[in-house]
């Protein structure tokens, strides 16, 4: 009878350790998505996403095929437009069990100027999936958005 409530409190324990252990991986997946964030805010999109993206990485945007792998997303941003700001917030994270792949999903601010020199903002919502590379450093796999979170026109 000893050994079974030895046995049955080394079980809760452990399961009581794993729950506390997932909750602080899936904070620290919520970090880096909130640093990447802050990068995109301090230095650029550009420097962000580069920083931040495995080298198979994927983007999907509006209107494109897929953008597959860190050249073709180093391409692609430094042809394209720079003059706005991006910044987001996650709302949520989760990993897998074996804590190698995750999710993060918020919303995102899109800044800039329109055509007139008036400052814009557009509001959207995002999902990036996320893996851990060969130093054990969470790096997204897959990031998208979606435009729309701005009121109805009249």
């Amino acid at each position: 009878m000893k050994t079974l409530t030895i046995l049955l409190a080394l079980v809760i324990g452990s399961v009581a350790y794993s729950q506390t252990d997932m909750e602080k991986q899936k904070d620290a997946l919520k970090q880096t998505d909130i640093d990447f964030s802050n990068l995109s805010k301090d230095k650029g999109m550009r420097e962000s996403f580069l920083a931040f993206i495995a080298e198979t990485g994927v983007l999907l945007r509006p209107n494109m095929m897929p953008v597959e792998g860190y050249e073709a997303v180093k391409k692609l941003l430094d042809e394209g437009n720079t003059d706005f700001q991006l910044t987001w917030a996650p709302l949520f994270a989760d990993i897998s069990n074996s804590g190698e792949l995750g999710y993060t999903y918020g919303t995102y601010e899109l800044t800039f100027k329109d055509d007139k020199g008036a400052q814009v903002t557009r509001k959207g919502t995002y999902v990036t999936i996320w893996k851990k590379d060969s130093k054990g450093k969470w790096k997204f796999v897959l990031d998208t958005g979606n435009p729309g979170l701005e009121p109805p026109a009249k």
